[in-house]
């Protein structure tokens, strides 16, 4: 009888586990510690970026002396006030945000990243904190400068961001491309449109506003309401917000705060951002 009731508990305990482990909540989640930890590059503005005081509103960054802030830190602290929770923002590569998710060492990655399939063969996300229209970033007195879709760019020496829409799906959409190596990170790839390596970049809208800021001889091509542009689904201009695997505890209550605002509001906190970006990282 004492056996069958060991086995029983050991069973129990088991399920328990198994239970705990199937919801994404274990003992460093925000959900027991009040703490939200959320990954970032800090180098990708204006969602986010360093700097080295607490001006605007910035935050400290994990393991270190510096700080940061953008578009992305403020929804952060937006979600943390609602919620109660502290923010502990963690500066990471943009390769290692979902693999930081999936392990529990971050709740959540907030840094631009777009709703893909993909994607969420991995991670869970929120619902979108973002809707970003994908553009083109030319040279302003470059050949491509007065393009007037895509077509016009046939030929064109480009780049972009590593594991990025913007590079994997719209890049190759060009006719004749000539596709160098993705980039590590978003400055990156605009030194190399600066320095005169491409003739252009793909990213999104923010970013490119972000950076005809920090480099004026750049210039922004929109082609969203013309039949010549990149053909991309709504997954794909959709950002949210990455999150474990089954963690519909934590989804719910970032989903509640973000219901709360509209989409013309993450435009003014969008615009509120890239206003106060450094001008380079």
């Amino acid at each position: 009888m004492l056996k069958k009731i060991l086995a029983a508990a050991l069973t129990c305990i088991f399920a328990l586990s198994f239970t705990a482990c199937g919801s994404g909540v274990d003992k460093n989640s925000v959900l027991k510690t009040g703490v939200l930890r959320v990954g970032m590059e800090c180098a990708y503005a204006p969602y986010n970026w360093t700097q080295s005081d607490d001006s605007n509103g910035a935050v400290p960054i994990s393991g270190g002396n510096e700080y940061a802030y953008g578009y992305d830190v403020i929804m952060a602290k937006k979600i943390c006030e609602a919620n109660d929770w502290t923010l502990e923002i963690h500066k990471l590569d943009w390769d290692s945000i979902p693999l930081a998710v999936q392990s529990g060492e971050i709740d959540v990655g907030i840094c631009g990243q777009s709703i893909t399939e993909e994607r969420k063969q991995t991670v869970d996300f929120s619902d979108p904190y973002y809707y970003a229209s994908i553009v083109t970033l030319v040279k302003a007195d470059g050949k491509y400068a007065d393009a007037k879709g895509i077509s016009d760019f046939s030929g064109a020496v480009c780049t972009s961001q590593i594991n990025t829409v913007w590079y994997d799906t719209c890049l190759p959409q060009i006719k004749d491309a000539q596709i160098q190596s993705a980039q590590e990170t978003a400055p990156a790839m605009l030194v190399a449109l600066a320095s005169g390596a491409v003739d252009l970049v793909c990213t999104d809208e923010p970013t490119a506003k972000g950076a005809v800021i920090a480099y004026p001889e750049l210039k922004m091509l929109d082609f969203t309401d013309t039949d010549d542009n990149y053909e991309v689904s709504n997954e794909e201009i959709n950002i949210g917000i990455s999150i474990k695997k089954g963690n519909t505890q934590l989804a719910e209550k970032l989903n509640s705060v973000l219901a709360t605002m509209t989409e013309d509001d993450y435009k003014a906190l969008m615009e509120d951002a890239a206003a106060v970006q450094p001008l380079s990282e």
